[in-house]
């Protein structure tokens, strides 16, 4: 029998409702949800700055059926590292969100909650099957949002548990950085091309220099639940260099498809390439400061300008 207070206001059970649901909103991590918007965003306005059409609606549906799923996603990531979560000294952008530690809620709560944001993601695919406007989301966009629910669960949990193994950070960079702009394109254009792929490259450079910055706060975390992250495998030094190397590649692959017009257009390239000068100082920053800032910050702007420069494409503003 529930109880009440003298006025007959709240439960006793609301507070508990109220602490779970905000635990659930912060593991879902808004802040990750709007990015991986944007990228979506970057993907579409790469098919619409090649001349593809689509209805809006079905744009709409697109992004309705990829963010449940990101957040399977990440529900799935904070109930495999709820462990590693509550020995890393926590950051803005490392470190998991800290609901579970900090709430108190059973481990479990997440996996409940990923089954179930899984759940609705695929439902609204299946429904974006029906024809919105006379169009329909593809069987290729279908395929590329199964496999970033799929091998998203596999970065954390059983059987691969790809981020335990080293494989997470190449993971990561290929699911956020080239599946998920590609997974845009393809609600769009209803398939993928080798143009396609090609343009999405730089960022998952990017993205990948990202991770690296990232993880380094919880290196110490992760080697001791036995994460085998490349922060707790390999040196300072070689860290740098591969922190290095992944900016030069990712800048220097952005330069040469700007000679290939139809892949990157000339206001692609310079949306891609100007905000890389953020990962200069982040070099050498890196492993000298816990906080990740340099990479997280040029990571955002490179998505937010290469989108801005296939928006511009579209348009016939620009020209290759």
């Amino acid at each position: 029998m529930s109880e009440t207070g003298p006025r007959g206001g709240r439960t006793a059970g609301e507070p508990e409702r109220r602490v779970a649901l905000v635990a659930l909103w912060r593991m879902s991590r808004p802040a990750q949800l709007a990015l991986i918007t944007l990228v979506y965003a970057l993907g579409v306005a790469m098919a619409f700055g090649r001349g593809a059409e689509a209805e809006v609606g079905v744009v709409a549906v697109g992004l309705a059926a990829l963010l449940p799923t990101a957040a399977s996603v990440h529900y799935a990531n904070e109930y495999a590292d709820a462990e590693t979560d509550a020995l890393t000294d926590r950051t803005p952008f490392s470190g998991g969100s800290g609901a579970l530690v900090e709430s108190g809620l059973p481990r479990p709560l997440a996996l409940r909650a990923a089954v179930a944001s899984g759940a609705v993601g695929v439902a609204l695919l299946v429904a974006g099957a029906a024809p919105v406007g006379g169009q329909m989301l593809g069987t290729v966009p279908a395929a590329l949002l199964v496999a970033i629910l799929l091998v998203g669960w596999q970065y954390s949990v059983r059987p691969l548990r790809l981020a335990w193994t080293g494989l997470g950070e190449v993971t990561n960079a290929v699911l956020g950085g080239i599946a998920l702009p590609l997974y845009g394109f393809a609600v769009v254009t209803g398939g993928v091309t080798v143009a396609a792929v090609l343009a999405t490259v730089p960022f998952a450079l990017v993205v990948f220099v990202n991770l690296l910055e990232t993880q380094w706060p919880d290196r110490r975390a992760d080697a001791a639940v036995g994460k085998r992250t490349l922060a707790t495998r390999w040196s300072a030094g070689r860290l740098r260099l591969a922190y290095g190397l992944g900016t030069i590649a990712a800048a220097g692959f952005a330069v040469a498809l700007a000679f290939l017009g139809a892949v990157f257009p000339r206001a692609v390239t310079l949306g891609t390439v100007l905000p890389m000068v953020g990962l200069i100082p982040g070099y050498y920053r890196f492993t000298q400061h816990e906080g990740p800032l340099p990479a997280v910050v040029t990571m955002v702007l490179v998505a937010a300008g290469s989108t801005i420069g296939w928006g511009l494409a579209a348009t016939g503003a620009v020209t290759g």
